[in-house]
């Protein structure tokens, strides 16, 4: 069977676009993978099916109306009419041509499969990952680095924000990638944590890179951009839905190692993201919290019900997917005849060894060994009647 050519294809003024957006690859490949971006709800199991079978351009002439192309053992061909029933109605050139145009001037770029910065957990989601991405910002930071999403309550508490920020600035700290969703809450404390210490922190959105959601995080996303990256599977001016959430949630699972729940609510959003992690096989960290909060109820459910590992700190968490970070050496105990024989030094009146073993209750022996020691350190001072402390 001979394929048509698709008209789109042939716009100079999309091809244009195109090209300008993404100057490094053929213009014809950007402009399909934008188009798909433009005809497809975020996670569209069928067209990724057919791509990963046909290839992008074959697969966008089914998209458009072109019949013949079907994913054997995958797809039929009645899933095939309702998925163009659902595609064609957005089949717009100016669409797309808009998509190309509005990225470009807000500075976004169209991340595509194969880059070098796509994140690279996204291609186990199979026929649900995305088709493309589009950016702003710079994911550079995150290539060959650790990923952790911690997400939670919109309405968390106090408790819950602090707990967000500390487990996101020493993981951003020891240079892992904090991902979340720019909610309110503990996606927002998660991110300014991660950018207070540094660190790089992703967003992924519900809505385009060019429209703040929420309105109120504008500022912080214009941060993020900068310590990171805001990314969307929708194109600019496509308005967040709670469909896009929930499928924005299964990119947040994917591109994490691990997903840390810190507080969620019995049914809370967060539990959705966590359930995408354990379909990836993702280990999930839940942070405990009072029994009496329904904050935490969904942490909780975790614990209990979804195998969740309990989680208190960044090294609780790295160790969710396997990665421990070496502690500090320990500082050595004091030792206590050091302690007693300090205790009955003064720093005004002199004391003979024997007298400073008597109010210390130390062997004489053992306290002129001691003070040779606190003489080298400079603790002590050795005069003509006795030895006196330098400092306390």
């Amino acid at each position: 069977m001979t394929m048509s050519r698709i008209p789109m294809l042939d716009d100079r003024s999309l091809l244009s676009a195109a090209e300008r957006l993404r100057p490094d690859l053929a213009p014809e490949y950007v402009l399909i993978r934008a188009a798909w971006s433009v005809l497809v709800e975020p996670g569209d199991g069928i067209a990724g099916a057919l791509i990963a079978e046909h290839g992008a351009q074959d697969a966008l002439r089914t998209a458009l109306g072109e019949p013949g192309l079907l994913a054997p053992g995958r797809i039929g061909a009645r899933e095939i009419a309702d998925a163009q029933s659902r595609w064609q109605p957005r089949a717009r050139p100016q669409a797309v041509h808009d998509a190309l145009d509005s990225a470009f001037h807000v500075g976004a770029r169209l991340l595509l499969p194969g880059d070098d910065d796509w994140p690279a957990g996204l291609e186990d989601l199979g026929a649900h990952a995305p088709i493309a991405l589009w950016m702003r910002g710079d994911a550079t930071r995150m290539r060959g680095q650790e990923t952790v999403a911690i997400v939670g309550a919109r309405a968390a508490t106090s408790y819950g924000e602090s707990v967000a920020g500390e487990l996101a600035g020493d993981l951003a700290a020891t240079d892992a990638v904090v991902i979340s969703g720019g909610a309110y809450g503990i996606d927002g404390a998660a991110h300014r944590a991660a950018l207070g210490v540094g660190g790089t922190t992703i967003a992924f959105l519900a809505g385009g890179v060019d429209r703040a959601y929420p309105i109120g995080h504008q500022q912080l996303f214009d941060r993020i951009r900068d310590g990171g990256a805001v990314l969307s599977e929708v194109p600019c001016g496509a308005a967040p839905t709670k469909w896009r959430f929930l499928q924005r949630n299964r990119l947040i699972a994917a591109t994490g190692m691990a997903t840390v729940v810190v507080e969620a609510g019995w049914r809370s959003g967060s539990l959705n993201t966590a359930g995408h992690a354990a379909a990836l096989g993702r280990p999930i960290g839940a942070v405990p919290g009072p029994v009496t909060s329904a904050a935490s109820a969904g942490c909780h459910r975790l614990l209990r019900e979804y195998d969740a590992v309990c989680v208190t700190s960044a090294q609780e968490v790295r160790e969710l997917w396997g990665s421990v970070i070496e502690a500090p050496p320990t500082a050595i105990p004091p030792d206590p005849d050091r302690t007693r024989l300090l205790d009955a030094l003064s720093s005004r009146t002199a004391r003979p060894p024997e007298d400073l073993a008597r109010r210390s209750g130390l062997a004489t022996d053992r306290v002129r060994a001691l003070l040779g020691i606190l003489e080298l350190e400079g603790a002590v001072r050795r005069g003509e009647s006795g030895w006196t402390q330098t400092s306390r």
